[in-house]
């Protein structure tokens, strides 16, 4: 099954996936949890709960990391007015909605799509004296494609479940 396939799967379940929580440590986690002994794991899952539960599971619970990410940014003093929103996930219209529902903020995506590389390139550039500083950088050469703003659809009660799951 393709990616494409998988979005319009896991579109089909509501919020909060009718009970189901994943925990998407992987490879432990390092924020907001300095822990690399955190496991991933599901929660809450029935006989009910079919493969598009289990995807739309596995994309709320990589964007409420995202969420726990800025929140802690957000503690220390960060303020955004949109989210930029690059690679895999910018390619779906269906988990751009959902970011920008968890972040209640807009998502944007960039006319370059290679974020991490890209942002290597523009601070490689300051380096060097191209521009003088980033923000000038970011000015010359950061382009918004798209954008997508926050629904309505209410994601605390999902997040706060997934909140409850790691204790630290």
């Amino acid at each position: 099954m393709g990616y494409d396939a998988i979005t319009a799967e896991a579109a089909t379940i509501p919020v909060g996936c009718e009970g189901m929580t994943f925990l998407p440590y992987l490879t432990g986690e390092r924020c907001p949890h300095n822990d690399p002994f955190a496991r991933a794991s599901f929660s809450g899952i029935t006989l009910g709960h079919t493969h598009a539960h289990f995807s739309r599971s596995v994309m709320e619970g990589i964007s409420f990391g995202l969420l726990d990410g800025m929140n802690l940014l957000l503690g220390l003093g960060a303020h955004a007015e949109q989210i930029r929103v690059t690679s895999g996930g910018a390619k779906s219209g269906f988990w751009l909605q959902m970011l920008a529902d968890v972040f209640q903020k807009p998502c944007n995506t960039l006319e370059c799509d290679e974020g991490p590389a890209y942002g290597a390139a523009i601070l490689a550039g300051v380096g060097i004296g191209i521009w003088p500083n980033v923000d000038e950088a970011c000015k010359a050469t950061v382009r918004i494609r798209g954008s997508v703003l926050p629904s309505g659809l209410n994601y605390d009660d999902a997040y706060q479940k997934y909140r409850g799951l790691y204790q630290d």
